[in-house]
């Protein structure tokens, strides 16, 4: 393989309208116009590049197997493309290769992004961590979950992918909608697992309210206020929200590890908690966006990345749309990974080194997970590369 070495430039648009903070849509023409950042990271000295390149491909040659393998990798530093694999299809009935413009599904790494706009909205003044469902639903019961209960998993609200699958509460033959959620929240059919913000507990159903509640700020629907507001204004051409109705015919298969294509089932039709599709390429120019003031001020990046849940004792925490491993050296490793049918995801974000890392499949396997032991060729992270795990 080839490997080409790409610096991606994040440029992040805003309007310099007179209402200060407004958020506004990018449109294609103002792409050189009212540009606030311009991010630049220093080029790699070459032989550091080929070094770390060269280390990166001999661990996915020799220390992780890909003969069965199907979608890709990209590792990155100060936004220069060190490695980057695509392998595998994206209709294997078809022999559709899977290339660098292939989107797949991100399955729970679609939080990191539903976060990033919430949060674009914090800091534009449009809610705040505060604000509580309540104001956008008066009908909803629990009066103590905010915003800030949804992002961090601590609402104690239960887990929609497994109360919905209770016949007496959804009917399977019907594709569940974010609303239909809320509804059978509002109607108490369900109750809390515990009381609000009194510890952690990772659930879909806090995303699934805040795509609602990005649809009540923005007024555009979900996929549309992704579109742009996120992925437009930062290139992300291959990025995009999943609507079931749309694009179940066109969109990339997910298979298990046999092979065997696994079939949309009814709780597909739900999105903020997953149901985004993106490539590396793209994920990156996210990951590279994060570093500007402008796109998410310092005061919420405070916000975004510190871990909320410390009752109990460990190394795992959850922000604002990511997870953390926090160790007692200090070290910090930012990360997200997700699961559904037979997508497994990886992304991890080592903020004080610039580096990114990203691994996606579209056919069952926990291999993208062995990313993170890339992390020690960059600082000082407890993994390695040579032991298997």
């Amino acid at each position: 393989m080839n490997y080409r070495f790409l610096f991606f430039i994040v440029i992040v648009f805003f309007s310099s309208c007179k209402e200060k903070n407004k958020l506004i849509i990018a449109k294609k023409d103002d792409i050189h116009k009212d540009t606030l950042s311009l991010l630049h990271f220093k080029p790699l000295d070459q032989t550091y590049a080929e070094q770390k390149t060269k280390e990166i491909a001999h661990f996915y040659s020799s220390k992780i197997n890909l003969d069965d393998f199907s979608g890709s990798f990209l590792v990155a530093k100060n936004g220069q493309i060190l490695f980057e694999k695509y392998i595998g299809y994206s209709n294997y009935e078809q022999k559709t290769k899977i290339t660098a413009s292939s989107a797949i599904h991100l399955a729970s790494i679609s939080k990191v992004m539903t976060a990033t706009l919430l949060l674009r909205l914090i800091d534009a003044k449009k809610v705040s961590l505060e604000t509580k469902v309540s104001h956008f639903y008066p009908e909803f019961p629990y009066d103590e979950i905010t915003l800030q209960s949804l992002l961090t998993h601590r609402s104690g609200l239960p887990n929609y992918l497994y109360f919905t699958d209770n016949d007496t509460i959804w009917d399977k033959t019907k594709t569940i909608k974010n609303e239909d959620i809320l509804k059978i929240i509002n109607t108490k059919k369900v109750g809390l697992d515990f009381e609000p913000n009194s510890k952690f507990s990772y659930n879909n159903t806090n995303y699934a309210l805040l795509a609602l509640i990005i649809e009540k700020v923005t007024k555009l629907s979900f996929p549309k206020a992704m579109k742009t507001l996120l992925f437009e204004p930062l290139g992300m051409k291959d990025t995009f929200v999943f609507e079931i109705e749309k694009q179940q015919d066109t969109v990339g298969k997910n298979y298990k590890s046999t092979w065997e294509a696994i079939p949309f089932n009814y709780q597909d039709g739900v999105y903020g908690d997953k149901n985004i599709y993106s490539t590396p390429r793209d994920i990156l120019k996210l990951d590279l966006a994060t570093y500007s003031d402008d796109f998410l001020s310092k005061d919420i990046k405070l916000k975004a990345y510190k871990g909320y849940s410390y009752e109990k004792k460990g190394v795992n925490n959850y922000g604002l749309g990511i997870r953390l491993r926090e160790w007692d050296d200090g070290t910090i490793m930012f990360y997200h990974n997700g699961w559904w049918h037979g997508n497994k995801t990886s992304y991890i974000t080592l903020k004080k080194d610039t580096v990114t890392m990203i691994a996606l499949s579209n056919k069952y396997t926990s291999k993208v997970y062995q990313t993170k032991r890339l992390s020690s060729l960059f600082g000082n992270y407890p993994f390695t590369i040579e032991d298997e795990e």
